[in-house]
């Protein structure tokens, strides 16, 4: 994620001359509406993760990364997915992934193993232990969604988001390859 401390105040009173040539990059300075609105995007996104993270460790010593790493395992058929697919599909780094399964592993949550049709990299397996984990998990994930972000806006404002998202991001939800 970006750095917050890259949106500063500062960028406010910097004076930079509008590009003019074409193809030239736009170096003018975010206007308040623009900036309030990735500020927002910012903020909220991090206040509402760390929210959740809180509320998951509190109830079920689990990490928010933990539980998005079963929650994607949970949805493949063969409830496995390439470890760099994984991390990509998490926005984690490949080390970061490592380090989280290793964890996970230990706890017995997931496994790592290698697909006979596909020995080139390695793929994490939810097991039995981490899909029980992962249901119990699942509607304090769920309530701490809705209380926190969606019980906030009304049919309208989710709609907006819901477009404004597909904007940015068109076909949102990272790279897909099944799992082995």
């Amino acid at each position: 994620m970006v750095a917050l401390s890259t949106i500063s105040h500062y960028d406010l009173d910097m004076a930079t001359p509008t590009a003019t040539e074409p193809g030239a990059r736009d170096t003018r300075q975010l206007e308040d509406l623009e900036l309030a609105a990735w500020r927002g995007l910012l903020f909220a996104y991090r206040n509402l993760t760390a929210a959740i993270d809180e509320r998951l460790e509190r109830e079920h010593g689990l990490s928010l990364s933990s539980y998005e790493v079963l929650l994607v395992l949970s949805k493949e058929d063969d409830h496995a997915m390439r470890m760099g697919n994984l991390a990509d599909l998490l926005l984690l780094s490949r080390s970061g992934l490592t380090r989280l399964v290793d964890r996970m592993v230990a706890r017995g949550l997931i496994e790592r193993h290698t697909c006979p049709v596909d020995r080139r990299g390695t793929y994490a397996r939810l097991t039995e232990a981490g899909m029980a984990m992962f249901r119990e998990a699942q509607p304090t994930n769920l309530a701490a969604i809705r209380e926190l972000f969606v019980s906030r806006l009304d049919p309208a404002d989710l709609e907006d988001l819901a477009r404004a998202w597909e904007r940015v991001d068109p076909g949102g939800g990272g790279p897909a390859e099944p799992g082995c």
